[in-house]
């Protein structure tokens, strides 16, 4: 999990907890709930859960575990997670970005990977689809298909935050995508967001290289949060949840079991570092096109 704290507009913090993806749902939610709350306790205004944080990941439990959000808000049966996290984020007073919970649309009957954003009011402002499906197979180390089960979303997403600006939300595999980073750090996100669950082959490789990647690229705060590994599960996780600054530097990183890891953010890094490395003025659209000048997401 990962929660950001504010002290006032230009202070910003971020806190990672990870575990949160047992067999048992209403385990986990309330697992969940134990922690955003330690984390609200501490000063957290913005909270992050794991990717699939309510259910073990795997596409042979995505139809299981799926809950119907829409038409929104959906009924306590259709889905205790959206309600479980609305009542959650009203009680912490804080922003509360849901993880992804495997949700399945009514009407067409097919399954996503979603994430959920709701306000300290406990108001849902905004909602991510995965975009990108992890479709992977790496002879003699992994195979894994979320096609099988899953469609992808079809849109992209920024949520605003009032009191600190606009975020990024995307889920794992989304993050090797470099130009949705782009579109939402040139629309003015201050932070991407990432629950995640890479692998023991892809997350030693890959997990903290992405993370620092997006945020040198754009020069805004990256946060990657993960499930801790459980060696019982299916799919081992690699955990590691991290927040990165502008300048691609680690400011935090958990290591493979349940933990809280606090980082400060503040919007002078933003600026500095784009002072010190202006790319923001020196990119050259007479030569290449500008991502995020293209359909309104």
């Amino acid at each position: 999990m990962i929660s950001y704290r504010g002290v006032q507009k230009v202070h910003r913090a971020i806190a990672c907890i990870i575990k949160l993806s047992g067999a048992d749902k209403m385990a986990n939610l309330a697992n969940a709930r134990n922690k955003v709350l330690e984390a609200a306790r501490a000063g957290a205004s913005l909270i992050v859960l794991p990717e699939c944080f309510n259910s073990p990941y795997g596409t042979q439990y995505f139809p299981k575990y799926a809950e119907t959000l829409l038409p929104s808000p959906p009924t306590q049966d259709q889905s205790p997670s959206y309600h479980a996290l609305s009542a959650l984020a009203a009680e912490a007073k804080a922003y509360l970005v849901g993880g992804s919970i495997p949700e399945l649309e009514p009407t067409t009957k097919k399954y996503y990977n979603t994430s959920l954003v709701f306000s300290p009011t406990g108001a849902l402002i905004g909602t991510h689809r995965k975009t990108h499906l992890f479709d992977i197979d790496i002879p003699g180390k992994i195979r894994f298909k979320e096609s099988e089960v899953l469609t992808p979303g079809e849109k992209l997403t920024t949520v605003e935050l009032p009191e600190y600006g606009t975020i990024g939300l995307a889920i794992c595999y989304d993050i090797r995508f470099p130009e949705a980073a782009m579109i939402a750090a040139r629309r003015g996100a201050f932070l991407l967001v990432y629950p995640g669950a890479f692998n023991l082959t892809t997350g030693p490789l890959h997990w903290s290289l992405l993370g620092r990647a997006r945020a040198n690229d754009n020069q805004v705060y990256v946060a990657m949060c993960s499930p801790a590994r459980d060696m019982s599960a299916t799919y081992h996780a690699w955990g590691h949840s991290l927040v990165a600054n502008p300048s691609a530097e680690l400011l935090t990183e958990a290591g493979e079991s349940e933990e809280i890891v606090y980082a400060e953010l503040n919007s002078e890094s933003i600026e500095n570092t784009r002072k010190g490395i202006p790319i923001y003025t020196q990119r050259r659209f007479d030569l290449y096109p500008d991502v995020s000048a293209g359909r309104d997401n």
